[in-house]
């Protein structure tokens, strides 16, 4: 039953993700919202008293109930941003979706995650690139995240494939159809080893305007993008330029001058907002993957009573989980990750940590 509610706060009008997440943490649940009473409603923020109408009426569940039929008789995931399934790379981006459907086997949690997006005309130059990073990343058991569309999308799952590596892809229509349908037999395979995932219900036409809301899903999934050849404009950039926004570091392969598809990513190196990459060694050492493990060092009583409570918590919380990364803290330890990174800074300044790129730290 819950999960018949969660699909229909997704099909409200007017309600979009960060609003449906605020009606979720007014009512308590999906449920509650629906039974709320119009008055309170109107009450919340951005509601108003159409919205309350639409709510209440509860018309959308007769199509949700649809959804739900579909997705017992497919055997689809679902991650509502309540569950506790739900990609946690994902929780702290505040424009994630309220749900995503999910066919194939994977754990999205795992520790290296990466996507790899670019132009859909990809040359042989692009080609090689793909398949030199992603062989000589089959070490580090990555999970390869792209949006299965034709060029580099397709080959990094293809490639991913090979190298035993889980690869997912994000759709920007219902998991009622591929497309493009090229790449049916792919998708099939990739069920086996990563999966298909999405936030639009089946029935969804694969609609242009579809791709770039998906492409907050790819980079809010990952730790790193990597663009491999773009066009000064399109879904690869717009992919890096969310990532950013994520706090995500973005990797760009630089291309040859006046090279129309490697526009865009030596665009986005030269305005710093990739770092340039030349092989998978460069991501290891830029994310800290092949950080030798530091020693811990003893720290004197001392310090404890010199560092005010709200840092020693978070202090005691690098100890305890030295392989954790800043998500996964801010869950912890339930602070903001705008919070998180200030306390971060004030550690730093105390000289009691070191921050690494790739949102890693060292204890000093």
């Amino acid at each position: 039953m819950d999960i018949l509610y969660n699909i229909g706060l997704t099909l409200l009008p007017g309600i979009g993700d960060k609003l449906g997440k605020n009606l979720v943490d007014f009512c308590g649940s999906a449920e509650a919202v629906f039974k709320e009473k119009t008055q309170n409603l109107e009450k919340i923020p951005e509601i108003g008293r159409i919205k309350a109408k639409n709510i209440v009426s509860q018309s959308v569940l007769k199509r949700a109930e649809e959804e739900l039929l579909f997705i017992e008789k497919h055997q689809i995931q679902t991650f509502f941003f309540k569950d506790a399934n739900y990609p946690r790379r994902l929780l702290h981006c505040t424009d994630s979706p309220l749900m995503l459907y999910f066919k194939g086997q994977t754990d999205f949690n795992v520790e290296k995650v990466v996507s790899i997006v670019g132009t859909r005309k990809c040359t042989d130059y692009g080609r090689q690139m793909v398949t030199q990073l992603l062989s000589d990343l089959k070490q580090d058991n990555v999970l390869v995240i792209s949006g299965l569309a034709y060029g580099i999308d397709t080959l990094a799952h293809q490639i991913a494939l090979e190298n035993q590596l889980a690869t997912v892809g994000v759709l920007g229509h219902g998991l009622d159809r591929i497309y493009p349908h090229q790449n049916r037999n792919l998708a099939k395979k990739m069920l086996e080893n990563g999966g298909l995932l999405t936030d639009f219900l089946s029935n969804t036409n694969p609609d242009a305007v579809n791709f770039p809301s998906r492409n907050r899903i790819i980079a809010g999934l990952s730790d790193a993008t990597v663009v491999v050849e773009a066009a000064r404009h399109g879904g690869a950039l717009i992919t890096a330029d969310i990532a950013n926004s994520y706090s995500r570091d973005v990797f760009a392969v630089p291309g040859r001058l006046n090279d129309e598809r490697s526009e865009g990513c030596n665009f986005l190196i030269k305005t710093n907002k990739a770092a340039l990459i030349e092989t998978a060694q460069d991501i290891r050492y830029l994310l800290n993957w092949d950080l030798e493990q530091h020693s811990k060092k003893h720290v004197q009583k001392k310090l404890f009573i010199e560092l005010p409570e709200e840092q020693r918590t978070v202090f005691e919380a690098l100890q305890n989980h030295p392989e954790t990364v800043v998500d996964e803290l801010c869950n912890l330890l339930k602070l903001p990750l705008s919070k998180l990174s200030a306390i971060f800074l004030q550690l730093e300044i105390a000289g009691v940590i070191e921050v690494l790129p790739g949102k890693r730290w060292r204890i000093l």
